[in-house]
């Protein structure tokens, strides 16, 4: 078999599992965490990662087909990531008062400012996408 035609088959592979894409992002993790506590960098592991992928996928030498299906299955089942925080309200009580009050409005202007901040990123780049694939 050639390598042409064995890299093909395990892009295409790749492709259609999910399976395998989640377990890509999830390796992608881990050299993020690699390099943070090579490096000793201050940030997590998982952004790291994350901004190796975005150099990758800008590059063009992973395409976004070998990530789609694994991101949306991690965005489809993101509150299951999110019950052992809820559970620890449950545990506090002191979380059921005016601390709690504090704790729900810095979540939720953290949530609306990441929300904005992604879709100002988002609009940002579809316009100088749109600008420089015309010319």
């Amino acid at each position: 078999m050639t390598t042409h035609r064995l890299l093909t088959l395990s892009r295409h592979t790749v492709h259609h599992s999910r399976l395998l894409q989640i377990g890509l992002l999830f390796g992608f993790w881990l050299v993020g965490e690699a390099v943070v506590r090579v490096l000793g960098l201050p940030v997590p592991g998982g952004i790291v990662g994350m901004l190796l992928v975005l150099g990758l996928l800008v590059s063009g030498r992973i395409s976004l087909f070998s990530m789609k299906r694994g991101a949306e299955w991690f965005l489809a089942e993101m509150l299951l990531f999110f019950v052992p925080a809820v559970l620890a309200v449950l545990d506090h009580r002191e979380f059921i008062g005016l601390l709690g009050l504090k704790v729900l409005a810095v979540i939720l202007v953290g949530t609306l400012t990441v929300m904005g901040v992604t879709a100002l990123t988002v609009d940002l780049c579809y316009r100088w996408t749109s600008r420089h694939v015309v010319e």
